[in-house]
């Protein structure tokens, strides 16, 4: 099934905590950091809007931070980082709930707010 970019745009936000400017949850550093990267200007418009909607949605405390960006040259990660999760079932779900993402998405998301 095919979805537009600003359905996958949706989809992002709740991946993320886009008020954090130094990484993503308990993974620091600039690598870590949030971005959205655009193809093209149409893209470009979309993604400011959704943050722009998202901004004024009231669901998050403190700033947008996330930056949208030109799209850039694109390196995969190494091998033993793809499908992590599949590969290492346990470790993925400790960290997953010790890093405080699923508790930051639930108090973002699931509320109401």
């Amino acid at each position: 099934a095919k979805i537009s970019y600003d359905q996958l745009l949706d989809i992002y936000w709740r991946q993320i905590d886009p008020t954090q400017a130094d990484g993503q949850f308990t993974d620091i550093g600039p690598s870590y950091r949030a971005a959205i990267f655009c193809g093209n200007d149409d893209e470009k418009k979309i993604a400011q809007a959704s943050k722009e909607k998202l901004a004024r949605s009231g669901k998050l405390d403190k700033l947008i931070v996330t930056e949208i960006l030109p799209a850039m040259k694109f390196y995969p990660a190494e091998a033993y980082h793809q499908k992590y999760y599949q590969q290492n079932p346990e470790h993925f779900e400790a960290f997953e709930k010790g890093s405080g993402r699923v508790s930051f998405q639930k108090k973002t998301w699931d509320q109401g707010r």
